[in-house]
């Protein structure tokens, strides 16, 4: 059996150490927190100060930047992007390849369609075909 974890050395010369999460294999920084009953797919990565709450689900390739929170039953599809401090809500949708700006927050229940994007400190809410909702 390998080693748990790997150390990725970043650009300015740290290195920061990402544990195997046991429910999908994929990279969990050294200070996130993910729940045992999350899925986090091979390919993907939880910045340190993330959270991953019960039941969230993250596919291959996703990145989850410092500070973001993804709720309980959300699912992160492949190859989005979560930026830092971004809120994600229990049940929410986000699909393939979106992009979800530095502190953005997604209602809980919303469905974000592939390859759309969110500006940073955008707050968006939908409804379950999409259709975003008046503020």
């Amino acid at each position: 059996m390998g080693k748990n974890y790997v150390d990725i050395e970043s650009d300015d010369g740290d290195v920061l150490r990402y544990r195997k999460h046991a429910n999908g294999r994929g990279l969990v920084a050294h200070g996130a927190k993910v729940a045992a009953t999350a899925r986090v797919e091979a390919g993907a990565y939880i910045e340190p100060r993330a959270r991953v709450l019960d039941g969230a689900r993250i596919g291959a390739g996703a990145w989850i930047e410092p500070g973001a929170v993804i709720g309980q039953g959300a699912v992160i599809d492949a190859n989005a992007h979560i930026g830092p401090d971004a809120a994600i809500g229990a049940k929410a949708k986000i699909g393939v390849r979106v992009h979800v700006g530095s502190g953005a927050q997604i209602a809980g229940g919303s469905l974000i369609g592939d390859d759309e994007s969110i500006r940073d400190g955008e707050r968006v809410a939908t409804d379950l075909r999409g259709f975003r909702l008046a503020a």
